[in-house]
């Protein structure tokens, strides 16, 4: 799945799968301006921060359980949006530290270390990335991904690929080759 904000005319925490089909909205009522979202991964978490009311929040993957994590005028100048262990991190736009917020008692909150300039966040641990397993955009006996031409996006499913053709061209009948 592919998770996302839109804060244009109406704003919303939506999802959908990686070819773009079976677009959901898992958040769409009390948010303002959604600009970062991070995923629990393990738990199936997604958590944003909205710089209009001021919060960050968190529901499940089908938008259930949502809850407000921590509220207030300091959560105005943070971009970028982590999640690692018990602890989201964020950037603060407004003197360049990195912040560190307790995700089950948001009123734990952290300067760390200060930046020169940061816009944007990102943890890596081994434990959370998805063990590689088959999946339809694997490369054909012809060496393309997913018997695609151009670009394979993986579907509903690992099982299921939808061919896409990059700027200037057009998917031929079979589904697969770009012209």
């Amino acid at each position: 799945k592919l998770f996302f904000t839109d804060y244009g005319n109406a704003a919303k925490v939506e999802r959908c799968d990686m070819d773009g089909m079976n677009r959901t909205w898992i958040v769409d009522s009390k948010i303002e301006q959604p600009t970062a979202l991070a995923l629990d991964l393990i738990n199936k978490y997604v958590y944003w921060l909205d710089i209009y009311l001021e919060s960050v929040e968190v529901v499940d993957y089908q938008g259930r359980r949502r809850q407000t994590i921590t509220k207030g005028r300091q959560m105005r100048h943070l971009c970028g949006l982590a999640v690692f262990e018990n602890y989201l991190y964020t950037v603060n736009s407004d003197n360049l530290s990195i912040l560190r917020i307790h995700r089950y008692n948001g009123t734990d909150v952290q300067a760390l270390a200060r930046l020169d300039n940061a816009k944007e966040i990102r943890v890596f641990q081994k434990r959370t990335q998805a063990a590689v397993r088959s999946h339809a955009c694997e490369l054909d006996p012809s060496g393309m991904p997913g018997g695609c031409s151009h670009i394979c996006l993986l579907s509903s499913s690992h099982k299921a690929r939808t061919c896409r053709c990059r700027t200037g061209f057009i998917l031929g009948s079979d589904g697969r080759s770009c012209k």
